[in-house]
Order: C-alpha cells, then sequence, then structure tokens
C-alpha cells in the first residue's frame, strides 16, 4: 500500500515487536509537521540508540513505519497504509476510485505495486507478532499550548463518522424562474448545513438524558464537533440554478452512542427537509471508526517519559521547553490518527507535541525546535524502559 519500513531485529530475540509510526501524507494546503513529525522523531530516538551504542541492546525488534494515506483526501477513505498492516483493510477497497475515475487498485499498479487482494494479505501482521504501537503527532489543538507544556499523553481518540450529501433539485435560468416554482437544491443545502451547526452545538435538544443508564451526560456530549468541509454545485455558474449540490458531513465524538444518534438524527432530518422543499436527497456513508482508548500501561510509560524529558529540559537540564507544570497533561484527541487502525492489531499510545496556535491543516502549522527536541527525547526514554536490556 506504499508503506515505508525500517525495522532493527536483535538477535536471539522472541519477544513481540514494538511499532513506531505516523503517516507521511498530508491534507491539501497544509504545513509540514502533521504526520511527517512523528516518523522523524521515532528514526531520530533509533539513531541516538545507535549512536549510544544502545541498539544492539534491544530486546525486541523495534520498526519504524512511515504509513501512506492516512488522511484519505484523494479516495476519501482514510487509513489506507495502517488499515493494510493492522489486516482490516477490505478487498472492496482495491475499486473505490478518486474523483478523475481512477481506482486505488489502478493507482497501486501505475506505481509499480502489486494490487490484489492476495496482495493485500500479504501486508497484514499477525497480532501474534506485534506487541504495541507508538505514534508521535502534532497536537493539531491549543490545549497544550494554553497548558503552557510542550508535551501530553493521549488516553483516548474520537470515533468519527464522515457523511456524503447529495441534494437534486431543477437546474434553471436564475432569471426566468419565480422563486414559489423553484426545487433549488443550494437552499435545502444551505438549510441543512446550519441545521448540522445546531444539533451539534445544542444536541440536547434532539437526544434525550436517560437517567438509568447515564447515556448523554454533559461529558459524553462534551467533546462533539460538526463540519461540513466541501460543498461542490452543479453546473456552478452565476447565472443558473444548481441541479445539484453535495457536500461533505465530519462528525466526531468521543462517545460513540452520541456519534451515532447524531448521525442517525441528521439524517432523518435530511430527509425530512428535502422532502417539504420539494427536492430529492441521499445520505451516504464514507467512513466511521469508533472510538479508540489507549492502552493504559503505555500511557503510563509514556507519561514517565515525557515527565524524565521534560525535566531534562527544563532551566539547569538541556534545553527549555517552556513547561510551567510538573504535570503531564492527558488529552482525548479529537483527531484521527493511524493508531486507531492499528488498535485492531495490537494496544496504542499516543504523545501530542505542542503546535502554535492549535493550528493545523495549514500552512501556518508550527512546532518549535525545543517541542520537537522534547518529544524525539521523551520516545529515546520511553524506548530506553520500554525495549533496551540494563547492562
Amino acid at each position: 500500500m506504499g508503506n515505508i519500513h525500517g525495522r532493527f531485529e536483535p538477535s536471539n530475540s522472541t519477544d513481540k515487536a514494538l511499532l513506531i509510526g505516523s503517516h507521511m501524507d498530508t491534507v491539501i494546503d497544509a504545513g509540514m509537521y502533521d504526520g511527517a513529525l512523528g516518523i522523524i522523531c521515532a528514526i531520530s530516538a533509533l539513531k541516538v540508540l545507535r549512536v549510544t551504542g544502545k541498539l544492539q541492546r534491544l530486546t525486541r525488534p523495534v520498526e519504524v513505519i512511515a504509513f501512506s494515506d492516512e488522511e484519505g483526501v484523494r479516495f476519501q477513505t482514510t487509513f489506507l497504509g495502517s488499515a493494510a498492516v493492522a489486516g482490516i483493510l477490505p478487498e472492496s477497497i482495491l475499486q473505490v476510485s478518486d474523483k478523475s475515475g481512477t481506482t486505488v487498485q489502478e493507482a497501486l499498479r501505475l506505481n509499480s505495486f502489486e494490487a490484489s487482494a492476495a496482495a493485500l494479505g500479504q501486508v497484514k501482521y499477525s497480532p501474534e507478532s506485534v506487541g504495541s504501537y507508538v505514534e508521535v503527532h502534532l497536537e493539531q489543538g491549543p490545549v497544550l499550548e494554553a497548558l503552557r507544556y510542550p508535551l501530553g499523553v493521549v488516553k483516548g481518540i474520537a470515533g468519527q463518522t464522515r457523511l456524503k450529501v447529495i441534494v437534486d433539485g431543477s437546474q434553471g435560468h436564475a432569471g426566468t424562474v419565480p422563486m414559489k416554482l423553484r426545487r433549488d437544491p443550494m437552499v435545502a443545502a444551505a438549510e441543512l448545513v446550519v441545521t448540522l451547526e445546531g444539533l451539534c452545538k445544542d444536541p440536547s435538544r434532539f437526544l434525550t438524558y436517560d437517567e438509568e443508564c447515564g447515556c448523554f451526560t454533559e461529558e459524553s456530549l462534551a467533546g462533539l464537533v460538526c463540519t461540513v468541509g466541501e460543498l461542490l454545485t452543479w453546473p456552478s455558474a452565476s447565472n443558473v440554478i444548481p441541479g445539484q449540490v453535495n457536500f461533505t458531513v465530519d462528525i466526531r465524538a468521543m462517545d460513540d452512542l452520541v456519534r451515532e444518534t447524531i448521525v442517525a438524527s441528521f439524517s432523518r432530518i435530511v430527509m425530512q427537509r428535502c422532502d417539504h422543499r420539494l427536492v430529492d436527497c441521499a445520505v451516504e456513508h464514507k467512513h466511521s471508526a469508533a472510538a479508540t482508548p489507549c492502552d493504559p500501561e503505555l500511557t503510563a510509560q509514556l507519561k514517565r517519559a515525557t515527565r524524565s524529558a521534560v525535566s531534562a529540559m527544563a532551566p539547569g537540564g538541556h534545553g527549555h521547553a517552556g513547561a510551567e507544570s510538573t504535570a503531564t497533561p492527558v488529552l482525548m484527541s479529537g483527531a484521527g490518527h493511524d493508531a486507531m487502525a492499528m488498535a485492531r492489531l495490537t494496544r496504542v499510545g499516543m504523545l501530542f507535541v505542542r503546535c502554535r496556535g492549535g493550528v493545523s491543516h495549514s500552512p501556518e502549522e508550527h512546532v518549535a525546535e525545543d517541542d520537537v527536541w522534547a518529544a524525539g527525547l521523551a520516545l529515546l526514554r520511553f524506548l530506553d524502559q520500554h525495549a533496551v536490556a540494563e547492562l
């Protein structure tokens, strides 16, 4: 699937492998840290082990993986590389096409990769061969910066659903069709976008609190976010009433039941509003991923490694990462990561790195050099604790 692997295999080791990775792709008009930061930190930590002579003391195989196509920009389906490694990529993915009509299978063959169901099976790792997966990633949010701390450990990743809404109306001349006689898909789509915002800003109007099961508490609703990131019209001319409007919907929540209920509620509202406006609508489910808890033991180990690294970089240490607290933040991730797919293969842990202004998926994305250093040092300390034999 276009992944790149680097592996060190110690002699006479029977332990399961530690995988460290992230993705090498990013979104259109993005920065330089998303995904790539985690790969560079992993390679750098192993390089330090080699330079210091510790690489030969590894007690288990350690493998760095640079995953392909985590973002799903081209084929609108995420985690292609990591899902293949985890063994959860369906054969049907080979027939998914991009906007130009090129399928995944054709794209792989054009780049000299074998593209068959059998080839997918060869990419899959055996759960018996893998002990854990760790990923370093910029936070993509403002929390660490607000806490004035360079690093944070992740306790879990929000579940995600991606939808495509298709609204079909009657295409016509902008100047000759009276307002009362129009079946305008753009107006219907605009109403649905605003309705989605209201649904996700105030879900309590649509969801019922169940005191007995504790569903839909304030805490479970707190991480709910909804986004319309792409809207396309046809034929997209200033003097034409559109005949069709397509838009994407991204729904994320820490609580899977909340997310699934919001998806069902919005899908029902789409049909109701479209019937009212005499337009035809369809809701396509493009992607769904359950919320992913991180392994408590790995989280504790990463927390200790982070505390050690930040302490070493404090004034009087070897650098200064700008930490104003001794407590390592523990965060939930609202963004999806390769760790979500890898959790189907093995236990996972994640480390977040502070980014300026919480900005990501933008050319303004930035991580301070000291924070990159802190992340690399924390990963090195984790490897020392987790995979290097004592003398």
